[in-house]
């Protein structure tokens, strides 16, 4: 089995006891909190700029420990401060060390310090009802992992996002992965860098990738992006935003490496 298959079959165990009906209009009540705040995808269409979505993770598959006591408000206060277009937020504990909690800290405390920064629920979504935790938690975005869902779960979890008024973001890592997503008409795809069935990172596979990826979609790399020259890297290769975690939160000054990262290669 691989780390990928891993996860999705402890994920699923662990998502069983909360599984109940939701509905659309349950949803598009919920959603209408979001109304006239900056949507997901607008925070990454900066075509003046390399968007950062600024990524809260204690420690990953890949990586192990990467800060273990991490508080997600502490961080977010940094991240604000330093320029982020927009957050990611772990909420998968067994794997990534995140929590629920730490997505409703993260919105409540842009909304308290009224900071129009758009955040996404970083985990392996797979029931509507996560859908649901995502936008009562006032996430503006889910993680679409197209690799471990079928085409009717893709199309499911869509409609419930476009229920909602929120994004998806639909992740890919390879060729096959992109066909699959297309059809459902995504406007935002992320190349994963890392490989999820052996957790080996490659910033090639964002310089193969993007040329396919049709016009109008934002383009988005993820995982790997340790230097302001691997964002560089892959701003070349056509990247309207970046996803960083590890090295942020190891960053001892972020809002120096943003900035970094977010400058023309001269």
């Amino acid at each position: 089995m691989d780390k990928l298959d891993e996860i999705m079959e402890w994920k699923r165990k662990e998502i069983a006891p909360k599984i109940r009906p939701v509905s659309e209009r349950e949803l598009s009540q919920l959603g209408e909190r979001l109304q006239g705040k900056t949507t997901f995808y607008d925070a990454l269409a900066k075509p003046e700029e390399l968007s950062v979505i600024a990524e809260i993770k204690r420690k990953s598959p890949s990586a192990g420990m990467i800060a273990e006591n991490a508080s997600a408000l502490d961080q977010a206060r940094i991240y604000q401060n330093a320029g982020a277009n927009a957050m990611s937020v772990l909420t998968d504990d067994k794997f990534f060390g995140g929590q629920m909690e730490d997505l409703w800290e993260v919105n409540d405390f842009l909304a308290q310090h009224q900071r129009d920064i758009p955040t996404i629920r970083k985990d392996f979504i797979i029931e509507p009802i996560q859908v649901l935790e995502a936008v009562e938690a006032g996430s503006s975005a889910i993680l679409l992992i197209v690799r471990a869902l079928n085409d009717d779960e893709l199309k499911t979890l869509r409609n419930f996002a476009d229920a909602a008024g929120i994004d998806c973001l639909y992740e890919i890592h390879t060729q096959a992965e992109l066909e699959k997503a297309l059809p459902h008409d995504p406007r935002i795809l992320g190349v994963n860098n890392r490989d999820l069935a052996r957790f080996v990172t490659d910033l090639s596979i964002t310089e193969e990738l993007f040329p396919q990826i049709p016009d109008g979609i934002i383009k988005v790399s993820e995982s790997g992006i340790l230097t302001p020259e691997d964002a560089w890297r892959v701003e070349d290769a056509g990247a309207d935003a970046i996803l960083c975690g590890e090295a942020l939160m190891r960053a001892d000054d972020p809002e120096s490496f943003i900035a970094e990262m977010k400058a023309v290669e001269s």
